[in-house]
């Protein structure tokens, strides 16, 4: 007698699901998977090589990529998780080809002094918020996002922008947990600190004019 296969309910099982029939040679069970995850894919891809042509490709190698080693996946994780690693290692891959000299690992050991700063990205003053539209700030944010270095932005990305949570982030990167942690801290410590540069430069212009 097999194992019993636990009951798994929800958006996770209709992906699950998808990915059985995909691996039974269903192409219209893998299209839908196209369908639900190449945006996503494809903002992750963009923020890493910071170019629309680029992450064009890396959405393209990587659904190729997961279609042929489909009898990998395992379903150990989410196949979501699965198909953003293979996302993220191709566009690591163009930005160490096209600026190698500035290609940050995501294996890079880091060391941090601090314990404790907020997960909210804030302590401005005036509130960007009631000084700025919502399209400003966000086109603000996204600049200053691609200002990080690619080993951070790739975990705050996941993290912060896409909701994976540290456990995917962690298994998306083949991190362990406190590395994801480690970086994501330094990425927030970092981008609140250039948004702090911006918005007070942004202030002392106006207040000037």
């Amino acid at each position: 007698m097999g194992a019993i296969q636990p009951i798994v309910t929800g958006p996770a099982s209709e992906e699950l699901a998808l990915v059985h029939a995909a691996k039974g040679g269903d192409d219209a069970a893998f299209e839908e998977l196209v369908r639900r995850y190449d945006r996503n894919v494809f903002r992750i891809a963009n923020h890493i090589t910071q170019n629309r042509e680029d992450a064009e490709d890396v959405v393209q190698e990587a659904f190729l990529k997961a279609y042929r080693n489909l009898d990998r996946f395992q379903g150990n994780s989410k196949f979501y998780t699965w198909l953003v690693r293979i996302a993220v290692n191709e566009a690591l891959m163009k930005l160490r080809k096209r600026k190698p000299e500035r290609f940050v690992s995501l294996d890079e050991d880091i060391q941090l002094g601090e314990e404790s700063v907020p997960r909210e990205v804030a302590d401005w003053s005036p509130n960007p918020e009631q000084q700025y539209g919502q399209a400003e700030l966000k086109e603000i944010l996204t600049k200053t996002i691609q200002g990080l270095p690619p080993g951070f932005r790739t975990v705050f990305v996941l993290r912060d922008v896409e909701g994976l949570s540290t456990e995917e982030t962690a298994d998306a990167l083949e991190l362990s947990i406190p590395a994801v942690k480690s970086r994501l801290l330094r990425a927030r410590l970092q981008l609140r600190e250039r948004l702090s540069r911006y918005f007070k430069k942004r202030t002392l212009g106006e207040a000037t004019s």
